[in-house]
């Protein structure tokens, strides 16, 4: 929606804009019956309103009262009014985004379209928590396919008997997973017990595991059941067991084929009904290989294994989680409306979050606490790593680097070779020639026509 009362001005941006569905207000009146009737995503307001048309009064009314209705509507103000005052006003009341007059189109359009993009996130973002709320996935927030694979893998595999290994990085969620396949089986209402194998000095971790007699060592005052026998009936996690010492693989093994423990100091073989699920972030072939895990151990361990993406390799995961957390710490800590800045968005997304989604809402927690205005900027979110460029989401852009891209490589595959690099494109030789002539890829003619000199106009 573009409010403004200039109708030469309205016509100019109808007639630039002409890509979106777009609906025109004159005034405040106008412009909030329209709010109600199409709940625009992006509003495009000039401060400078009828009946205070040289001043902000109404502008500024304005912009309080869609973002009332419509607190996720991002607002670019755009005015001729100058005073530095109004504009502050503008965003401390939540505008998205400052444009002066005279209007530069095509950073208008830039504008619009990262306003656009931001707003999708967050309402696909809201989608994924209404569908999730009563899933036994809740709290897995993805839209990347690889994740979304993995999901139904676990809802397809969650009520079998089967043993399960879930592999990935550290802070990728892997407990989330595996309490994911507990409530999603037939063992749901039982109880989970989890317990981390590098946390717990070895000497200590074979009485953790398998419980003891009473008298077994020096303080063993009294009878202590094992988290093993603890979950009968449930779900055992045992994470990081690619940590499991030697010595006690061998024990595991033993329960896993007999499902019968014996306590520390005790002889009696107790029966326990309970469901093993594993994870590690460590490579467990190359520690059989070198010894240091048990092979048959390993597949005992891994009769479905489950693969965890870093969220580096998750396509658009990054900006979608960043909401999310932002979101909640927003609650938690009370801030009210906070958004992220362009800039900040850009670093979220080109960042490569080594630490992965544990070091992601360390990050958003801390940025929700230090930001001091309305908006987290890169340095609330204090990443070392330098952003990278950020690509376009512009699809026209995309789509023209990507088709670049693959006529240099057929040229290049085909040693320059017009007719043979169209056949291998799947396009005719008059289109060939049209695509280069597009891209700036030129022919030398001082050679045979097999040898090409390929590169782009500046």
């Amino acid at each position: 929606m573009i409010v403004e009362d200039d109708i030469g001005l309205q016509k100019q941006l109808r007639w630039s804009l002409d890509q979106y569905d777009v609906v025109f207000a004159n005034d405040r009146e106008s412009a909030i019956s329209q709010v109600r009737r199409h709940e625009p995503a992006v509003v495009t307001l000039d401060l400078g309103l009828p009946p205070d048309a040289d001043g902000a009064s109404e502008g500024l009314a304005t912009l309080r009262q869609i973002l009332e209705m419509m607190p996720d509507t991002k607002v670019i103000i755009v005015s001729g009014n100058s005073e530095h005052a109004n504009a502050v006003k503008a965003v401390g009341s939540g505008a998205y985004d400052l444009h002066p007059k005279p209007i530069d189109i095509d950073m208008l359009r830039l504008v619009i379209e990262r306003a656009f993009h931001l707003h999708a996130l967050q309402q696909e973002n809201r989608k994924l928590m209404t569908m999730q709320a009563d899933s036994p996935l809740a709290g897995i927030i993805t839209r990347d396919a690889g994740m979304l694979k993995m999901c139904r893998t676990v809802e397809k595999v969650a009520s079998s008997s089967a043993t399960m290994m879930i592999l990935g990085e550290s802070g990728t969620g892997k407990e989330l997973i595996a309490r994911a396949l507990h409530t999603s089986s037939r063992r749901q209402s039982q109880k989970f017990v989890a317990i981390n194998c590098a946390a717990i000095p070895e000497t200590l971790l074979e009485s953790e595991l398998f419980g003891y007699e009473r008298g077994a060592f020096t303080g063993a005052a009294k009878q202590t059941i094992g988290k093993i026998e603890m979950a009968h009936k449930g779900t055992f996690f045992l994470d990081e067991v690619g940590d499991l010492p030697l010595s006690l693989q061998a024990k595991l093994l033993r329960f896993l084929q007999q499902r019968t423990i014996e306590r520390v100091g005790g002889r009696e073989e107790i029966p326990v009904d309970v469901r093993i699920v594993c994870a590690t972030h460590r490579n467990l072939k190359e520690l059989a290989a070198k010894g240091q895990f048990r092979e048959d151990l390993y597949y005992r361990l891994s009769e479905i294994v489950l693969t965890l993406p870093p969220l580096r390799e998750r396509v658009g995961d990054a900006a979608l989680l960043a909401h999310h957390f932002k979101n909640k710490f927003v609650r938690l800590e009370g801030r009210g409306t906070l958004s992220f800045s362009q800039e900040a968005l850009d670093l979220i997304e080109s960042y490569s979050w080594p630490g992965n989604i544990r070091e992601m809402e360390n990050c958003i927690k801390r940025a929700v606490i230090m930001a001091e205005g309305r908006q987290i900027t890169p340095m609330d979110l204090g990443l070392m790593e330098c952003p990278a460029e950020p690509e376009s989401i512009n699809l026209r852009q995309v789509r023209d680097v990507a088709e670049c891209k693959a006529v240099l490589r057929a040229l290049a595959r085909m040693d320059g070779n017009i007719a043979k690099a169209a056949d291998l494109l799947g396009v005719s030789r008059p289109t060939l020639y049209d695509i280069m002539n597009r891209h700036g890829i030129q022919a030398k003619t001082e050679k045979p026509a097999q040898e090409l000199e390929m590169g782009l106009r500046a």
